[in-house]
């Protein structure tokens, strides 16, 4: 068994080879760029006569996303380590303090100790969908502290003109605005003029976004996941963009741990026997997993007998939803494993 752990950096990656128990047998840096990564596996077959069976990375898709499409690209087999398994690796090795070579060290025996990782894979779709989503979260986010702004500068020329926040998402209320402050003068109507029109520009570029993302969503997502109640377009595109290919989880119950909403026991005082909160696993994933609990309980229906059941069984308001959540994590995994497969059974073969 040989696997190669990577530290990843903007500017260079760290590779460390163990072997089956752990020992280091070999180290490289290399630039963290394509000629670099074709030379991390040149590396690899002059240094052990052959490719590893599995590389493993930090998982953090900002940085390494580029290697894994080299790696993978190449017919390798990638594994994501959580930052979390990085960091317990990383107390057990011998040398103190914290570096790149140990950190790599650190996640190629991660890997070791969790064979059951999930592997990574090409999927530019799901890729496409995550990065418009997050550029559409950042100018969500630039959007409210803009408004946050305005309502400064209005509150100072006016303190009866005291729009609500959501309000200032209507082209309507952002004219009537620009109309009233056509007819005032100093300089918090300056500042406030110049933050309508920031606001203005955000608005179209956060709606042109968002139909470019429900239009893909709508070409990727199952059916049943539309239909699922509380699951809107947005959710459903986040769901794909986190999950990037549910095919990838062993089961279920690690597609759950990967969301955050897989139980975790206490055993310890009067609280033996029951769960906790799960605050690993990918919370982008669990906040939507969340969205669709809340509405399923406020719309009634399925959600929402199963959360009174629970509530009638001893469980807390908070123990209810996150037994939902979890629910619905096999409600979505299922949707997503018979959607990939269907979808991988419908591509023609070739000649």
């Amino acid at each position: 068994m040989l696997v190669v752990g990577i530290d990843v950096h903007k500017k260079s990656h760290t590779a460390v080879a163990v072997d089956g128990v752990g020992k280091k047998v070999g180290e490289v840096v290399v630039a963290a760029t394509d000629s670099g990564h074709r030379q991390l596996l040149g590396w690899a077959r002059r240094r052990f006569g052959r490719l590893p069976d599995r590389w493993a990375v930090e998982d953090c898709r900002h940085l390494t996303g580029r290697l894994e499409r080299a790696l993978l690209s190449a017919g390798q087999v990638v594994v994501r380590v959580p930052p979390k398994l990085m960091a317990g690796a990383r107390r057990s090795v011998r040398s103190p303090g914290k570096s790149d070579p140990i950190d790599a060290l650190s996640v190629a025996r991660a890997s070791l100790t969790e064979p059951d990782l999930p592997a990574a894979r090409l999927d530019e779709p799901t890729r496409e969908l995550k990065l418009l989503i997050e550029r559409r979260e950042q100018l969500v986010a630039e959007r409210t502290r803009e408004v946050n702004r305005i309502r400064w500068h209005l509150h100072a020329l006016d303190p009866a003109q005291d729009p609500a926040s959501s309000a200032f998402n209507t082209a309507t209320t952002r004219a009537r605005l620009h109309h009233w402050l056509d007819m005032r003068e100093g300089i918090d109507a300056d500042l406030a003029r110049m933050v309508l029109n920031h606001i203005d520009r955000l608005c179209d570029l956060i709606r042109e976004l968002t139909s470019r993302i429900e239009r893909l969503t709508l070409e990727q997502a199952p059916p049943e996941l539309l239909a699922l109640p509380g699951c809107g377009v947005l959710t459903a595109a986040k769901i794909l963009a986190e999950t990037a290919g549910a095919t990838r989880f062993r089961s279920e119950a690690c597609f759950a741990m990967n969301a955050g909403v897989a139980p975790i026991p206490v055993w310890s005082g009067n609280t033996a026997g029951r769960v906790r909160l799960n605050r690993g696993g990918n919370r982008q994933l669990n906040a939507a997993m969340h969205r669709i609990a809340i509405t399923q309980v406020r719309l009634g229906g399925l959600g929402r007998a199963y959360y009174d059941h629970r509530r009638a069984n001893g469980d807390t308001s908070t123990e209810a939803y996150r037994a939902l959540k979890r629910r619905l994590a096999r409600v979505v995994f299922n949707i997503l494993t018979r959607h990939e497969q269907a979808s991988a059974t419908c591509i023609p073969q070739a000649a």
